[in-house]
């Protein structure tokens, strides 16, 4: 899958040269693990385009080898994103063997469906192996959530932050990290960060008596189901033009495709969640994590796609 190409945008990769900079790998820190495309939830600004629908999950054979890999390559961070993880069969064993491997684990969840009483083994993991959680809550108003995210995604996500509120996540003083991840409800950039932060501390204590440990503002990828809606409304080539026009060589230290390494459900290696969106490899050839010896050596180059527009505009995207 390409990007939407405005025919007045500069290529990604033609904008790097231009400036004389380039897009290289830096030591590997962290591996992310996409564990499949299942989803409870269609949210409209997904690039995986996960959904109820979607079949594919990471098989416990794929497992064992992802987690043979993070022994291999002594990551100092593991990620487990999806879709929705918390949906995929095993979920639970596999954050416990992974915790045997790796100093720090982080899972990213809907909210959703890290509720109800299939996910009470997971959660249980969590706290159990201190495993940080990632969760998305992108707005404080309800109509903002459920026309992003669905009917009825407002109450459960606010009954689930709470449960985590009160088994120690988010918590002054606990090592139970609770973050916040908050995107921009259409075709615009996110808002200033810090001040995005300092307004939801407030509100959600002062309405809810909620409490996290940091919140993180993400951009909209231009890929997936946000990339189908930028074309059917009509804002692709605005859109673009306005990550291009924002883009700061600033960030580029600090990308997270020069630190982690990504395998998708089906145990392939990427440079980030967002090139396996696109399907560009790692490389010149497909690999699969189990012929992987190590991680790529620093000054290995990234890829460079136009999505990658949306890592490097503003502040940039952690």
């Amino acid at each position: 899958m390409g990007d939407p190409q405005p025919t007045d945008l500069e290529h990604f990769a033609c904008a790097l040269r231009r400036r004389g900079l380039s897009l290289n790998r830096g030591p590997c820190r962290a591996l992310q693990i996409n564990v499949g495309l299942l989803c409870d939830l269609a949210c409209r600004h997904c690039h995986l385009e996960a959904g109820p629908g979607r079949t594919e999950v990471m098989s416990a054979a794929t497992m064992a080898e992802v987690v043979a890999f993070a022994r291999r390559g002594c990551f100092e961070l593991v990620d487990i994103t999806g879709g929705a993880p918390e949906l995929v069969p095993g979920i639970a064993n596999f954050l416990a063997q992974l915790s045997e491997v790796a100093p720090k684990l982080m899972l990213r969840s809907n909210l959703t469906a890290l509720g109800g009483p299939q996910a009470e083994p997971l959660l249980q993991t969590c706290v159990s192996r201190r495993v940080a959680l990632v969760v998305s809550f992108p707005a404080l108003r309800e109509a903002q959530v459920q026309s992003q995210r669905g009917a009825g995604v407002w109450e459960k996500s606010l009954a689930m932050l709470r449960r985590l509120n009160a088994l120690g996540y988010g918590r002054e003083g606990s090592d139970l990290e609770l973050h916040l991840a908050v995107n921009p409800g259409g075709a615009f950039l996110p808002a200033d960060q810090t001040a995005t932060e300092k307004r939801y501390r407030r509100e959600l204590l002062a309405r809810w008596g909620i409490v996290f440990t940091r919140l993180f503002t993400l951009t909209n990828m231009p890929l997936g189901r946000f990339r189908r809606w930028l074309e059917q409304s009509g804002n692709d080539a605005a859109y673009l033009r306005a990550l291009a026009q924002a883009f700061n060589a600033a960030t580029l230290p600090g990308l997270m495709c020069r630190e982690q390494l990504s395998v998708s459900w089906d145990g392939h290696v990427f440079d980030c969640d967002f090139h396996l969106a696109a399907g560009i490899s790692l490389g010149e050839t497909r690999t699969h994590v189990r012929d992987l010896p190590e991680p790529p050596a620093p000054g290995t180059p990234i890829a460079a796609a136009d999505h990658c527009y949306a890592c490097t505009a503003g502040a940039g995207f952690t």
